[in-house]
Formats: structure tokens, sequence, C-alpha cells
């Protein structure tokens, strides 16, 4: 080497892509399984960065840049595991009697390789060209510079110090908390609904401080917009439609939350397909100019100039070429559910016809994905949304021109066939969502794009072969809800028993289109609001978001929109209380990075609980209740639980922000 070169960071490497595959396949199990049972996964990045540095410092010649290649390839685990949406539903409707290995392993892997590949010309307009906050991958990149700061000794070496201690010290205290919720010591949830008249209604607060940490992340102006969805939602929708369909028998939290699931969550669906498209008009200018401004990198690659390894993304000739050898399997699986059915005679249209389908909503749900993980992050985004949409328009479809010449006996495979492309659309979301979140914690660490869009493939792959075994074994313990001879321990899938039970009634012609109706002009409401408060007074209130706080679960919401009032407050008191504006910035430094704590903490906590909670459900070890293998005491202790967790959750924050600022005080 010629004295004076650079010398290339080691990034790429084969010790970092199995170390992130292992991390990768041991989170999607676990993910799989919380998702199963309760519909909410965790988020995998800032936990795998964690290990990936704690594993590989030893090394001399790694990095930053590896270890950010380890969280790329483990963070499909937190995304892609969300696939459990649509798995369980061609058991539900009776397609198919297991989960089969191969069919699923291309519905994951051919959906979420494509929404790889579909988010690459975005990253110019969402990631490099866009101001969205992109809390887990700001998050992300905190953990990583922390890390490799107090390994170079530098001048930032001391705030480095600061930084890893504010993580650190976050992610005890999230692990403590997550832990005494699994003892049962403290509740898991605060629940409060009560009746007036014959309305009912009521609230749910998670007590998770990685939710908490994640709505400090998001900002003020997103947690506003969610907290107005959640307030139409909870406070004027479920109220009126108890008071429509009054049960006095039916005590007061399960009929709120029973019109909420089969009723207000619909009309929000609507809202949230009608906001996401509109996003997609709005992204449409930004989205062209990234997508042109990627083929002119290209063409001056092509040229002969060079390009910063920063800016160099996948060639479009490879992207082409994986886009064509995606869509082969897309064909094959489609063959598949079609051939011996009713709607064999139409075999080649109907194939044509999904391939089509798949490839060009594909970019659009890429596009609207993107925006999404920017705009809230990819755990909280509900990608179970873009399913529903995905179910609605083929289906839709399907019924509008195929079942008028096949009649009655085509519905079910009609229903099979419409699932099976909202699988394919779902895996794009997914994927697509996680790869912008990573790509912008690549561009604040310095990484270069073409090696995350690679290795984030290469984790696809991984998650998509862990995934049916695990459902299998799962489905064999324990059943599924929705599925015939599953037991009184079935999991609950509550997306995939709404989104099975949507394609039924669609193709059926029982479902309600009041709702959808009414959420559609919903959401043409929030848009309206939106652009009048832009123009006239430069506020935004942004529609997606507004539509989340009604279709995302209360108690997963509500403590996201807390953490977002709080971090502004702890914000607004480091600029008034701070010697000098680099003193301020520091403060609001370290609660970005205490918030990223909290997330890792809890979601380390939550790997290991679900394997004991696995382990326990399958005989592994005995215990009174397998569904809290923790446990301390019972139920009945459910009311001190629910004090004792506001108490201590609410009070550990406002001890860790004081301590924050201090810390930042301190340092001149």
């Amino acid at each position: 080497m010629a004295e004076g070169a650079p010398v290339k960071p080691v990034e790429l490497s084969f010790r970092g892509v199995i170390l992130g595959g292992l991390i990768c396949v041991v989170f999607t199990a676990a993910n799989i399984y919380l998702c199963l049972q309760s519909g909410l996964t965790f988020a995998a990045s800032i936990p795998a960065a964690v290990i990936s540095m704690a594993v590989l410092r030893p090394f001399r010649s790694s990095g930053i840049l590896e270890n950010n290649i380890v969280q790329t390839i483990a963070s499909s685990a937190g995304t892609l595991s969300c696939m459990v949406f649509i798995l369980p539903t061609f058991l539900m409707i009776g397609h198919w009697a297991d989960i089969p290995f191969w069919p699923s392993f291309w519905l994951c892997a051919s959906g979420g390789v494509l929404g790889v590949v579909y988010s690459i010309p975005l990253r110019r307009s969402l990631v490099t060209g866009s101001n969205l906050p992109y809390p887990e991958g700001v998050a992300a990149a905190e953990v990583l510079r922390a890390g490799e700061a107090t390994r170079s000794g530098g001048d930032d070496a001391a705030e480095a110090r600061l930084g890893l201690r504010a993580v650190v010290t976050g992610s005890i205290a999230s692990a403590i908390m997550a832990l005494l919720v699994g003892t049962r010591l403290l509740a898991a949830e605060v629940v409060g609904y009560a009746r007036f008249g014959a309305a009912a209604t009521g609230m749910t607060i998670n007590m998770q401080l990685a939710l908490f940490g994640a709505g400090h992340l998001i900002g003020l102006a997103a947690g506003m917009a969610m907290l107005t969805g959640l307030v139409l939602a909870w406070g004027v929708a479920v109220p009126l439609m108890t008071m429509w369909h009054p049960d006095a028998h039916v005590p007061a939290v399960d009929l709120a939350m029973d019109l909420w699931r089969h009723k207000v969550r619909f009309v929000f669906a609507a809202a949230l397909a009608v906001s996401a498209l509109w996003t997609l008009v709005r992204l449409a200018r930004p989205v062209a100019g990234g997508v042109v401004s990627a083929f002119a990198a290209q063409a001056r690659r092509r040229a002969g100039e060079a390009l910063e390894r920063t800016e160099q993304d996948l060639s479009f000739a490879w992207i082409g070429a994986l886009v064509v050898l995606l869509l082969i399997p897309v064909g094959i699986l489609l063959h598949g559910f079609i051939a011996g059915t009713p709607l064999a005679g139409l075999e080649w249209p109907l194939m044509v016809a999904g391939v089509l389908f798949v490839a060009l909503t594909g970019f659009m749900v890429a596009a609207i994905c993107g925006y999404m993980a920017g705009l809230i992050g990819s755990s909280n985004s509900p990608v179970s949304s873009l399913a529903i949409i995905g179910v609605i328009c083929s289906a839709g479809l399907l019924s509008v021109t195929v079942e008028p010449h096949l009649g009655v006996e085509a519905r079910p495979a009609l229903v099979a066939l419409a699932l099976l492309v909202a699988g394919f659309v779902l895996g794009v979301a997914t994927i697509a969502n996680d790869n912008l979140q990573d790509l912008k914690t690549g561009e604040l660490v310095g990484a270069t794009p073409w090696r995350q869009q690679v290795a984030l493939i290469i984790g696809v792959i991984a998650g998509a072969a862990v995934i049916p075994p695990i459902m299998v074994l799962l489905g064999h313990a324990y059943g599924y809800a929705g599925v015939a001879g599953a037991g009184p321990k079935a999991l609950a899938a509550p997306q995939a028993v709404l989104i099975a039970s949507l394609a039924q009634q669609f193709i059926g012609g029982t479902l309600d289109w009041s709702l959808l109706g009414f959420g559609a002009l919903l959401g043409v409401g929030f848009i309206v609001v939106d652009t009048v408060l832009e123009w006239r007074w430069a506020l935004r209130l942004p529609p997606l978001a507004i539509a989340f706080g009604g279709y995302i679960p209360p108690g997963t919401i509500s403590i996201v929109i807390i953490g977002a009032v709080a971090g502004h407050i702890y914000e607004a008191q480091a600029d008034k209380r701070a010697k000098n504006p680099a003193q301020a910035a520091l403060i609001r430094r370290l609660g970005v990075i205490l918030a990223s704590g909290l997330i890792v903490g809890e979601s380390l906590v939550n790997v290991v609980l679900a394997g004991v909670t696995a382990a326990a459900k399958t005989g592994v070890f005995a215990v009174p209740d397998s569904d809290w293998p923790l446990a301390l005491v019972g139920s009945g202790f459910g009311g001190w639980a629910m004090l004792l967790a506001v108490a201590v959750i609410f009070g550990t924050v406002l001890g860790l922000y004081r301590w924050a600022a201090r810390l930042g005080h301190a340092k001149q």
C-alpha cells in the first residue's frame, strides 16, 4: 500500500455476517412468539448494536461500520416477523392444514427482498434529502457512535463516555422495569374503563419504558397528531358506538374493546389508507427527484466518475435483475394457489395480473412505509394496515372481475389468492420500513449504502428460513385462535384474525362498507386540517400520525404520546437552564441517547422473557402459570401492581431526566 493511502474500514465482513445472522435468528424466533401472542414486536436494531459492540470489541480491526452491518442484518428480525399477520390466515380459512416450509419461505423472502430493492431508489429523497426524524435510526446511530468514540480516544471521547453512561443507565433502568413486570409485582398495563349511561369508554397505558423512549424520539408534533387520533377514537367514536350498540350485560372494557376492534379500527384503517395515499401524492415530487438523482448517480458511475463511498447504492442493473428474479417465485406461488381450484380456467390472466399487482403496488408501498418509518420508527409503524389495504385492493379486484364469472364456489380460492397477494405486499412493507431506517443509521455513521443493502438481504433470507419452523412448533404446541381444533391456550394472533375476517367478508359480500366509507371521509378531513394548519400557521398535524392514534392499540399509543410530551418538556428545560447553546445541545443529545437506552434494556429482557415463557409453555420446566413463569404474586395483586407501576415508571423517568440534565451541566 502506498504511503499515506487511506485504510479501508472493515464493514461487510464474514464475522459480521455470521454474528448478525445468529442475532437475527434468535430475535426473529422471540418476535414471532410475542407478535402472535400480543400483536406487538420489539425493534432488534439497538439491542443488536449493543451485542455486536460487546462481541467484536476484542478485535482491533472492528469498528462502527462493522457493528452497523451487524445491526442491519439483525434488524430484519423485528420487521419480517410481522409476516405472522398473514401466514396463520391460510390455516384460518382452511387453505393449509399446517405451515409448509417452502411456500412460506418464498412468500417471506421474495416479498422481503423486494422491500429492500424497491426502497433503494428512495434513499436520496426520504433519507438524505428529508428532515424526517427516523427515531430508531437516529437512536441506533447514537448508540454506535457512543461506543466507537470511547475506543478512539479523540476529542469527543469525554462526551462519548457520557453518552455511553446514558445508554447503559437507561438500559439498566428499563431492563429492571421489564423484569419487575415479568414478576407481576408491577402491572404490564394500567387499565381504566367505565360507563356513562349507555356509553362506555376508557384507556389503557402500557407500562413500557421502551415505548416511552420511542415517544421521546418521535417529537412533539407527531405526538400531538397521535393524541388527536386517540381522542377521536376513544373520546368520540367508541362512546358513540357503544351507545348505538348497548349491552348492559357485558363489562365496559370488553364492550369498548370489542367495538374498537371490529368497527372503530376499521374506520381508522380506512382513514390510514386515504392518508397513506395522500402522503404518496405529496411524496411524488421528492421521490421522483430522488429516483432521478439515483439514475444520475448511476450515469456518472458508468461514465467513470467516482462516487463517494457513502453515496454508492446497488446499481440499477442489480436492482432490475433482482426484481425480475424475485417475481419468478411470486408467479410460482400464484400458480400453486390457483391450480386445482375453480380458478384454474383463468390461471394465466390471474398469474399475470397478480405479478403486475405485486410489482407495481410494491413500489408505492415502499414509499409509504419509508415515510412511516421516518415519522414514527419501524417498530411503531402499523404495517398491518398495509396488509389490510392489500387485502381490500386484491379482494376488491377479484370480487369485481372474477367472482361474477365463477360464482359462489370460487370464493374460498379467491379469499386465499387475495391473502397471498396481500402477503407479498406485507413483505415489501415490513422490509422497506426497516431498510430506510437502517440507511438513516448508516448515513449518520458514514456507512456504505450498497453494503447495508446486501446485509439486509442476508438478514431477510435468514429470517425467512426461521419463520416457518417456529410457527409450526408454536402451532403444534398451542394452536392459533380462529383455527379449527385450537385449544384454550391458543395464540391470539390478533392481526391475522382481523385480516382473515376482512378477506372473507369482502369476498363474501358481508363487509360493512359504511365503516370504510366514513373512515375515508375522515381521512380526507385529516388532510384538509393539516393543509390549512400548514398554510395558515405553519403548523403540522400529519394525517398519517392522526390515523395511527386511532388505529394502534390504545395502550401502545398512549405511552408513546406521554413520552413525546415528556421529551419536549425535557428539551425545553435544557434550552432554558443551560449556560450556553453548546451545553443545551449536549443535554438534548444525552436525552436522545438516554431514550435509546430505554429501548435497549427492555428489548434485551423481552428476548429472554420470551424464551423463558416459551420454555414454560412447552413443559421444559413446571410453573404455576406458564404465561407468567417468573410471577412472584398472583392476579389478586393487580390493583396494587397498577399503582406501583405508575409510581415506578414515572418516578424512574423523572429521576433519569434529572440525572441526564446534571450530567450535561457538569461538562463545561
